[in-house]
């Protein structure tokens, strides 16, 4: 795949494969890599690892910072993919907010298999506990508005196929 200025982000609830697929897919396209987590406060960190879900006040300033970043790139013209959970539509919007084009792709899984994913994960401040009140709070992008990615089975699987989808949406 060509390399090019690509804005994406990769959403979904934790345990997703957010971190795994878009560190793979920015290797692949040949463009940089955020997580969007590193980008949360010490207070929202706390929060969370305190199975204290975050409000949309806590998110907004998180948000804006997402939304700087990404603009900066597309005023660059340099590629991107984020990682970040972006729950609602809302988020979304504030995310995408001056953009001229970004691309969601969102990996979608049940409330079992993010469980058992968690269940095997250490050193990460989010508490699992918080994954139930992930799934009450997505509200799940449609084709209009994200690349649905079905997340089961190996990461290389889904990586294929979200470079298959994103290759017929670039101009040739």
């Amino acid at each position: 795949m060509k390399t090019f200025a690509m804005l994406v982000v990769i959403m979904g609830v934790s345990g997703s494969g957010k971190t795994t697929i878009g560190k793979a897919l920015a290797n692949r396209l040949g463009i940089d890599f955020a997580d969007g987590d590193d980008y949360h406060s010490q207070a929202n960190k706390e929060k969370m690892a305190a199975a204290i879900a975050l409000s949309d006040a806590d998110r907004l300033p998180w948000l804006q910072e997402l939304n700087e970043l990404l603009l900066s790139y597309q005023r660059d013209e340099r590629g991107l993919v984020l990682v970040c959970s972006c729950l609602k539509k809302n988020y979304r919007k504030q995310l995408s907010s001056g953009l001229e084009a970004v691309r969601f792709v969102y990996l979608k899984l049940s409330l079992e298999e993010a469980t058992k994913r968690l269940a095997g994960r250490e050193d990460h401040f989010f508490n699992p506990a918080l994954l139930r009140s992930q799934f009450e709070t997505l509200q799940e992008p449609g084709e209009e508005e994200a690349l649905i990615i079905e997340s089961r089975g190996d990461s290389a699987h889904c990586l294929e196929g979200i470079i298959d989808r994103l290759e017929k949406l670039v101009p040739r």
